[in-house]
């Protein structure tokens, strides 16, 4: 990965009323949150998607980055501007950022589909949607592997 670091990608960025990116998805995600003077989540729940476990600490989730920046670095990001890269780092429009548990989001690390699957299978289809979302929106390159993992996951769809 020549050339990768993660500073590359500014992420956690001010999104207003001294709340950062990460903290903003927090609240996104959670139920009844309650911030301190510096926006920091002090409460609240939080589902993971990928494992269905329920957390009532933020400490005890992480900000997944659906497609890793590693990832989006390898698929085409490393021809980017700097603004680019932070756009896709902090993007609250799509679906890039999620709230999930810390112990499977490491687990992930910068894996693709076909590397990494989350373990509830329930969640498949929506992580497979969320994937090639973002893919498609960033204009982002997709391997043989991944595109025959994601059309497995996203088999599991209903509708």
């Amino acid at each position: 990965m020549t050339g990768y670091s993660r500073a590359k990608f500014p992420h956690w960025a001010q999104q207003g009323n001294k709340c950062d990116t990460r903290e903003t998805i927090l609240g996104r995600d959670g139920k009844d949150v309650k911030r301190d003077a510096e926006c920091r989540a002090v409460s609240g729940a939080w589902q993971s998607l990928y494992d269905g476990k329920t957390f009532t600490a933020a400490s005890q989730v992480d900000i997944d980055h659906i497609v890793p920046l590693a990832n989006a670095w390898r698929s085409g990001a490393d021809q980017w501007t700097t603004d680019r890269r932070k756009a896709l780092a902090n993007d609250l429009t799509h679906p890039q950022l999620l709230t999930v548990s810390a112990a499977t989001n490491r687990s992930k690390g910068d894996q693709s589909p076909d590397q990494w699957q989350p373990p509830a299978k329930t969640a498949w289809c929506a992580y497979g949607r969320a994937w090639t979302s973002v893919k498609s929106t960033y204009g982002l390159t997709v391997t043989e592997d991944e595109k025959k993992m994601l059309t497995t996951m996203l088999g599991t769809c209903t509708s």
